[in-house]
């Protein structure tokens, strides 16, 4: 009779003791299935927004082609007076990295950490069937405008070179380079430092949130 009451005995702690490690095993791979998915979406934060190299030179993100694009035109320039040249116009593309575009969507501003990338792109006709319309051709130059606090003004402005020589870093400019950037950046900008009023939608989303400055 005690051998068999304590069979029964140990059975039941085995089954307990079985039943603790299931829970526990169950337990662990919860928590790391959460953990990794916070891990995924903080790398996905962090890989989204502006990287520097020395605190505040920007490293050219090879991916912004992916980005949202948020506007483009031909022969755009904010001078009064253009020089007189033989050159088709240029084609400028606005591209925006994920995150900031979404915040833009739901509240029209754009968040710390904003970056828009601005390419280029030399105008061409010479191509079958083509018969009198410009489509883009070449990488012409590329630059950058970044929204940090890391900044006096709380925006940056970056060049990375032109065409296929790009640099892989740029340090932001200033003093006499900057200066007519931070002018029309700030005085002719319909919402905050970007020029919303060449980017349809966004122009739509900054009306219907009440963001965009007097005057547009």
């Amino acid at each position: 009779m005690n051998t068999m009451a304590e069979t029964k005995e140990f059975t039941k702690l085995r089954r307990y003791r079985l039943g603790r490690l299931s829970l526990l095993l169950c337990w662990a791979a919860c928590s790391f299935l959460i953990t990794g998915c916070r891990a995924s979406q903080g790398q996905q934060t962090l890989s989204d927004g502006p990287h520097y190299l020395n605190g505040t030179s920007l490293v050219r993100p090879t991916d912004y082609r992916e980005w949202p694009f948020v506007g483009s035109a031909l022969g755009l320039t904010y001078k009064d007076e253009t020089a007189s040249s033989d050159a088709p116009p240029l084609f400028t593309n606005v591209f925006v990295n994920p995150s900031s575009h979404r915040a833009f969507m739901e509240t029209g501003m754009w968040p710390n950490g904003t970056v828009l990338v601005l390419g280029f792109r030399r105008s061409q006709t010479d191509a079958a069937p083509n018969k009198g319309g410009q489509f883009q051709g070449d990488l012409v130059s590329l630059e950058a405008e970044v929204k940090d606090s890391r900044f006096s003004d709380g925006w940056g402005f970056f060049k990375f070179g032109r065409g296929a020589d790009l640099t892989e870093v740029a340090a932001p400019l200033s003093g006499d380079d900057a200066a007519p950037c931070v002018e029309c950046h700030t005085q002719e900008t319909a919402v905050e430092r970007t020029f919303v009023q060449f980017y349809p939608t966004l122009l739509e989303v900054a009306r219907e949130k009440g963001t965009l400055k007097p005057g547009f």
